[in-house]
């Protein structure tokens, strides 16, 4: 599989518009959450990931579920 290009396999970077796009939808957040965990726990993806699992029980997509959309 190929990557996009600009986006590196293990790390997010959130000044890269497609890179940050490409890391939201695999990791199912927001592109300004991404930025938060990225701030938080620098831009290894693994360590957001966890971040980010870490900060909600639940997923942007559960919750959408949750309220009927």
């Amino acid at each position: 599989m190929q990557n996009q290009p600009g986006v590196q396999p293990d790390q997010i970077d959130v000044n890269d518009a497609q890179a940050l796009a490409h890391w939201a939808k695999k990791l199912d957040t927001t592109e300004e959450q991404l930025r938060d965990a990225v701030a938080e726990v620098g831009s290894k993806a693994a360590d957001v990931e966890m971040h980010l699992k870490g900060a909600r029980s639940t997923t942007n997509s559960d919750r959408v579920k949750e309220l009927g959309g």
